[in-house]
């Protein structure tokens, strides 16, 4: 049974206008630090890429995007955003300054979509669970691969704001982000977009804050509420009120009485592995699809 087109509770414009919201000049802090976890998962991985594709690079970590300069100082680097400028934005933020010569040594750092099959690692930081169409986003992550290359990503899971979901279920009110995909539909979902050996794995992260103001401003850093059925006017004094007083209820005398919440932080990798065709009476292939399964490089004469 295939996964739906899209998660059921998320509202695709909502989704929308959040990817297209203009991000700070620096990325969340969570942001950057599941990045920096997810690279310890690249100490594991023999390949080293000579070209690599960052998605939604701003939201998804820029000083992890630096680390992972230095990680690869002479990979070629793709920048891809939904919005093109936040792509440039991005770009700038990672370049060195113009008399630093790392900006005119290294390679250069394109922006937009990257070619297809040139791609030999896609990172994609804490973006999935934003996805109105994830399915396809997969396909189009697949499309830029080259054969062998890899994807690493991360996401929320479905036990995160466990503590807030509670306490907004208590109250009647409607539910304060939409339902995160559980990591065994991921993996289900990668295979079906044509990836090999998926590995999915899960951690819970638990942040604490000293009052419900500072943890409403992380909350709007992370993201906005996308489930369809989200509140659909205006708030008020007095409801701004009642949230606050039901984010106290959140403390925990083991933290010191400071208000919690956890995060599921899903962990991605596949590969995509050499095209397979299928055996007819007659077969045909195009030209790119066959120098993919003979894994061999383009010719002179070819790009005539």
């Amino acid at each position: 049974m295939s996964a739906p087109e899209r998660p059921p509770s998320l509202d695709p414009v909502a989704a929308a206008r959040w990817a297209a919201y203009p991000v700070g000049i620096s990325s969340p802090w969570l942001h950057e630090e599941v990045a920096s976890r997810m690279q310890d998962r690249l100490d594991f991985i023999k390949l080293r890429p000579t070209i690599w594709a960052h998605w939604e690079p701003a939201r998804g970590g820029l000083l992890a995007h630096k680390a992972l300069q230095k990680r690869y100082p002479r990979a070629q680097v793709w920048l891809n955003s939904a919005d093109s400028g936040q792509a440039l934005a991005a770009r700038s933020a990672v370049k060195g300054r113009w008399w630093q010569a790392a900006r005119w040594l290294e390679p250069r750092i394109q922006v937009g979509l990257p070619p297809e099959g040139q791609v030999q690692m896609l990172w994609a930081n804490m973006l999935l669970h934003t996805a109105a169409q994830p399915q396809k986003l997969l396909k189009t992550w697949h499309s830029a691969l080259a054969v062998d290359g890899f994807l690493m990503f991360s996401c929320l899971g479905p036990d995160t704001l466990r503590e807030l979901r509670n306490a907004y279920a208590l109250q009647g009110w409607p539910e304060p982000a939409h339902e995160f995909t559980d990591m065994h539909d991921w993996g289900d979902m990668l295979v079906e977009a044509g990836f090999a050996e998926p590995v999915m794995d899960m951690e819970r992260i638990t942040l604490t804050y000293e009052t419900p103001e500072r943890m409403l401003i992380e909350l709007r850093e992370l993201g906005r509420n996308l489930h369809v059925q989200r509140f659909s006017g205006l708030r008020g004094r007095l409801w701004r009120e009642q949230l606050n007083q039901l984010l106290l209820t959140l403390a925990r005398p083991e933290e010191g009485g400071r208000l919690t919440l956890s995060f599921e932080i899903v962990y991605g990798h596949a590969l995509k592995p050499r095209p397979r065709v299928k055996v007819r009476a007659q077969t045909e292939i195009g030209l790119e699809q066959m120098r993919q399964m003979l894994n061999t490089p383009t010719s002179k004469a070819d790009k005539v």
